[in-house]
């Protein structure tokens, strides 16, 4: 979450930012905000100033005992007991204006960088690069849930009756396909120089708070309500929560974790033919990497990470391109997002297979995850994570892309994960 110290020492800048990423009701927000935090400070002032005239009643009390003056003990003593009082309702006062600024703090989107586009939403995303090459497909091409059909690989209706739409089932060569892309997305990952974490993937609500999912996307998130724990929808909540209350030493920095979890998301409003086949599930395999950072190396962190999601693609040999987030169209929780889609030559049109984004101290401030500079003073660390990748999306355009009179061809990097060719 944003600080109180940038809030109101970069009140203009800290509004424009809200307004830029279509925050509602942003100056109205920030001043409330402060208009809290200053009663919140002037009860402080009124705690201290209490707390030093009881300590000073105590010293008197000792002191006119000693000279005997009984009467006048008694009289100071009522005045140490009305100022603890005092003292107990200020505090009482100060609690709650600190809570209820804490509260709508966690309802206050990160700003957004300066590099973020104006726009409200998807259609106004920066096309930053392009790559890959478009595969001429047979005619009467099938789309991926025709050919999961033919080729017995997923079943989506077996999923309904086991569990519900959004489940499917995956058989044969489509399992093995997942494994295959599972163990090779960890394996670049770990040649890369990321340490591989096999997290939970229930998490309590402290978690979700800390990196943000709580409570801007709580609708979207499976709940446990009777031990109120959160099924994950990414394995950033729990790999980032690992540095929760956590002071690192600059020298460990940056960190860099990677993780395969199963995710879970209700996709609540999702229709159509967005929600067709593997567009859009309710649970999907994900591989994630994830660092902690300094502030002075963050950048260079989030174009190492942009760089090995783009090699992924390449190894994968699908077309694809990255786009810069407007400010409209990014995440509560980033200050800097882009998003890799592939192109679905079966269903024209592009898929969004991972985000890598930047949140500056925005998480680390919710989990207060710190770090110890060389002058022995602790900063917030700057926090960063991206898909790499995805499984449902990369597996349909694998599928739609690679479609041939004879069967399915395997790109050259899978087929040692997998074991086979072509699926046929």
């Amino acid at each position: 979450m944003l600080t109180i110290k940038v809030i109101s020492q970069e009140t203009d800048r800290v509004i424009k930012g809200l307004e830029k990423k279509h925050f509602k009701n942003a100056k109205e927000t920030v001043e409330l905000v402060l208009e809290i935090d200053a009663q919140r400070r002037a009860a402080q002032a009124e705690l201290d100033a209490t707390l030093a005239q009881s300590k000073q009643c105590a010293a008197r009390i000792g002191q006119l005992m000693k000279a005997g003056a009984a009467d006048e003990v008694e009289q100071v003593k009522n005045e140490v007991a009305s100022l603890k009082e005092k003292a107990k309702e200020l505090q009482e006062k100060m609690d709650a204006a600190a809570a209820k600024v804490q509260e709508i703090l966690y309802t206050i989107p990160n700003i957004p960088y300066d590099e973020v586009p104006e726009g409200a939403a998807a259609e106004d995303n920066v096309v930053e690069k392009s790559g890959g090459m478009e595969t001429p497909l047979p005619e009467n091409a099938l789309p991926h849930w025709e050919l999961a059909k033919k080729y017995d690989l997923i079943d989506f209706d077996l999923g309904v009756k086991i569990t519900g739409a959004g489940f499917p089932v995956y058989k044969g060569k489509g399992a093995q396909l997942q494994r295959a892309l599972i163990n090779f997305f960890l394996d670049e990952a770990r040649k890369a120089g990321y340490v591989e974490i096999m997290p939970p993937t229930v998490v309590n609500a402290a978690s979700g708070y800390g990196t943000g999912q709580l409570p801007d996307k709580e609708g979207q998130m499976y709940h446990c309500a009777l031990d109120d724990f959160y099924l994950i929808p990414t394995a950033e909540v729990p790999v980032t929560n690992i540095y929760r209350d956590v002071i690192l030493d600059e020298k460990q920095l940056p960190i860099k974790n990677c993780a395969y979890t199963q995710c879970f998301r209700r996709e609540a409003g999702s229709y159509g033919k967005d929600v067709r086949g593997l567009n859009r599930l309710h649970e999907f395999s994900k591989v994630e990497i994830v660092r902690i950072d300094t502030p002075e190396h963050s950048k260079e962190s989030h174009k190492e990470m942009l760089e090995h999601v783009e090699g992924l693609l390449q190894k994968l040999e699908l077309p694809y391109r990255i786009l810069r987030l407007c400010g409209g169209d990014m995440s509560f929780t980033a200050a800097l997002c882009f998003d890799f889609e592939v192109y679905s030559e079966a269903q024209q049109r592009w898929l969004e297979v991972s985000s890598v984004s930047n949140f500056d101290n925005y998480q680390a401030n919710r989990l207060k995850c710190r770090y110890r500079n060389a002058d022995k003073k602790t900063e917030l660390c700057h926090t960063l994570n991206g898909s790499a990748l995805a499984l449902p999306r990369i597996v349909a355009a694998l599928l739609e892309n690679n479609q041939t009179p004879e069967g399915i061809r395997i790109p050259k990097a899978l087929v040692p994960y997998c074991g086979f060719e072509i699926i046929d």
